[in-house]
């Protein structure tokens, strides 16, 4: 006696999400064969106990049932019929042969062909269902978890300002003894307070020479929080890059003679100007020029090469220095940061000068580039805009 059928509501296709009668087997939009469908989506991994699972499904699979299931809870098929329908399909596949369970019961006659499409029409709705629960559940966990990453950036990005704040308002206070200092030292060299001896004449110079370079430490840090806090504004305009790279040579020069390291410029002939802040690339290139000949060893050379790329103007600093650990060259852009952060280490530096410098070319609307090799030496570069008009 067949069995009563139990009345269906309208499924969607899963292919296509067109509307699909109750007792249609294909799509009428798309023609997807239902029972392929089925056989592909729901493919069970029969084993041999055919007891539906009694704990929570973990799993889209777990949570439509497998098509055997399926047919003995309609009581469709019996349990020795299941199995010996399994046989037939395992000794199929050993023969190289693919056959789907619900052709294989149609085939030995203990399935109607009508009934198996009603069960994998039922089969594919659960499963529509189930994916859209699923989808729904992941989407309220991608909000929640978006709103928290939302609130963590907010307290970061608050902390960030806090502390640009923090840096600009110390390094402002310490500016103003600073300039007392550097006044005083002035009057001392000039012999305004009174001759000096050869061994305070050497001790002033040293002083001259702490006091420069606290004064550059004090300035970066002015800048740092300036950029933070985005108050940076350049004066664009026409610039001979290569005398603004001469200029920034100029002023390196002396850390390259006490050094013993030597500086050359190679420029190609005839180039335009380009479109840029004069002092800020000129701050750029000699803040390239510092860090090379600070890891550079007696004996080495630094140059700066200038060549024409399409539309823009390439500059670039390169040194045969110690180089640097392709798995830390993205550490050099962090602000505070430096590759060696002991106590004891070697090369001094606030780990400001390749940040703000970085900041400053992206405000120009390009990127600094780092190419390094360990023991070799490393090269700094970055494109300028020709000058339009």
């Amino acid at each position: 006696m067949d069995p009563v059928a139990t009345p269906l509501t309208t499924i969607r296709c899963p292919q296509c999400g067109a509307k699909i009668p109750p007792n249609e087997r294909n799509c009428p939009e798309c023609g997807l064969d239902l029972l392929l469908a089925a056989d592909l989506l729901l493919r069970s991994r029969v084993s041999e106990t055919l007891a539906p699972a009694t704990i929570e499904p973990s799993s889209l699979e777990e949570l439509v049932p497998r098509l055997g299931d399926a047919l003995l809870g309609e009581g469709l098929i019996t349990e020795p019929q299941l199995e010996q329908a399994l046989q037939a399909q395992s000794a199929s596949q050993s023969r190289g042969v693919a056959r789907r369970l619900g052709e294989v019961l149609v085939e030995q006659g203990v399935l109607d062909p009508k009934d198996l499409d009603r069960v994998v029409a039922q089969q594919i709705s659960r499963l529509q269902h189930a994916l859209q629960a699923a989808n729904w559940n992941l989407e309220h966990r991608v909000m929640e978890r978006t709103a928290e990453l939302a609130q963590a950036l907010e307290r970061l990005s608050e902390l960030d300002r806090l502390k640009a704040n923090f840096v600009g308002n110390i390094s402002h206070e310490l500016r103003t003894p600073m300039t007392q200092v550097v006044g005083y030292v002035e009057l001392l060299s000039e012999g305004a307070l009174g001759s000096l001896s050869p061994d305070q004449q050497g001790a002033l110079q040293s002083l001259r020479r702490a006091t420069a370079r606290l004064e550059s430490l004090i300035e970066d840090l002015i800048r740092f929080a300036a950029t933070t806090r985005g108050e940076v504004q350049l004066a664009l305009s026409h610039c001979d890059i290569i005398s603004v790279a001469q200029e920034a040579m100029s002023r390196a020069s002396p850390g390259a003679g006490r050094g013993r390291v030597g500086m050359r410029l190679e420029a190609e002939p005839g180039l335009p100007p380009v479109q840029a802040d004069r002092q800020r690339i000129g701050w750029v290139i000699a803040q390239l020029l510092d860090n090379s000949l600070k890891f550079t060893p007696p004996g080495g050379q630094v140059r700066v090469c200038i060549r024409r790329s399409a539309k823009r103007v390439r500059l670039s600093v390169e040194d045969t220095g110690i180089g640097i650990p392709q798995s830390r060259i993205a550490e050099l852009f962090t602000p505070f940061h430096q590759l060696d952060g002991s106590t004891t280490r070697r090369y001094s530096g606030t780990g400001l000068g390749l940040a703000l410098a970085q900041q400053i070319v992206e405000a120009h609307g390009s990127q600094i580039r780092v190419e390094s090799a360990e023991s070799k030496g490393s090269s700094f570069s970055f494109e300028l805009d020709l000058a339009q008009g």
